[in-house]
């Protein structure tokens, strides 16, 4: 079975007004926080959060209008799954920054970097991966086992280990690089002068923590977004849309709201079906877009309503 080629020609004038639209909605969101001076507010963040969400469910709008009703279903599916495997991510992030005991200022700066990386990295991952998908046949089964792997791996926790300290790049950088265990007065500058001498601070190394991860990450969801559609224009506007609100999202979380504590075992079972959904598509079995959305949607919607029942049994409040 020869895989199509994607049908959805965008104008050029389109991607330079998406991406500028992008850069307004980060400075907007850098400025804010940098107000803040490192002064997060719960409402705050979940005032950020709704702005990103509203902002990339509202993009379905034009999707609907340019591509129809399938389009905008995959779209919805794949900015859900791929905002939920953000979301799973951002406790990574978590342990990078209690490591190296990143200040709250820092770790606005560490994220910023963090979602840019992502949007270069996800974009590259898809446009190869549909590009392989057109060239190799079997490159569906490759990317077919990889969903399942990861659900598997999610399923036993595997995604959680995460140890910064035994990162190469990290590793690496310490072994090669000035580093002093202290922070600037502001704490978001990534090197510092002490004794008329020049040294890199831990924030760097955070930095390439965070950036070697995003690989990871990228490897894991992009095969997640080309399972729900093979058309670049959905898939890459999905998980740019997703991975813009990650800041306020990470700072909502550092918060306690864990609405979500068994996300990646929902997430597992989401990405195996997922995968065997991408290897049946090579025999001719398509399964319809609006299966995807309501089996995403329902996971999440038990896993919130566990967490409410359990909170309520034992007696605490969000």
């Amino acid at each position: 079975m020869k895989i199509r080629r994607p049908a959805m020609e965008v104008s050029t004038l389109f991607w330079v007004v998406f991406h500028l639209v992008i850069a307004v909605f980060l400075a907007i969101d850098l400025i804010y926080w940098e107000r803040k001076k490192g002064e997060i507010r719960f409402r705050d963040s979940l005032l950020w959060v709704i702005v990103w969400i509203s902002l990339g469910l509202s993009f379905s709008v034009i999707i609907f209008s340019m591509y129809g009703t399938e389009e905008f279903i995959k779209y919805i599916t794949a900015y859900i799954t791929e905002y939920s495997l953000s979301t799973d991510n951002l406790f990574v992030f978590l342990v990078i920054f209690t490591y190296f005991a990143v200040p709250p200022t820092g770790r606005h700066i560490g994220l910023l970097i963090g979602i840019l990386l992502s949007i270069v990295l996800r974009a590259s991952f898809i446009f190869i991966g549909i590009a392989l998908l057109e060239r190799f046949h079997w490159m569906i089964y490759v990317f077919g086992a990889i969903l399942i792997y990861t659900g598997y791996k999610m399923a036993k926790g595997g995604g959680e280990a995460v140890d910064p300290g035994k990162n190469k790049a990290v590793i690496f950088a310490r072994k090669f690089l000035p580093i002093v265990p202290t922070y600037d007065k502001d704490g978001k500058s990534f090197i510092i002068k002490q004794n008329g001498n020049t040294f890199f601070t831990p924030l760097i190394l955070a930095i390439l923590a965070i950036g070697t991860t995003d690989i990871m990450f990228a490897f894991d969801s992009v095969p997640a977004a080309l399972a729900i559609t093979r058309e670049f224009f959905t898939a890459y506007t999905s998980n740019i849309m997703a991975v813009l609100g990650l800041r306020s999202l990470y700072f909502l979380l550092e918060y306690g709201l864990r609405l979500v504590e068994n996300l990646g075992k929902g997430l597992a079972i989401y990405l195996v079906y997922l995968g065997a959904a991408f290897i049946l598509s090579a025999f001719g079995i398509k399964v319809p877009s609006y299966i995807s959305l309501l089996l995403i949607a329902t996971i999440i919607l038990v896993l919130v309503l566990m967490a409410r029942l359990r909170r309520k049994e034992s007696g605490t409040t969000e």
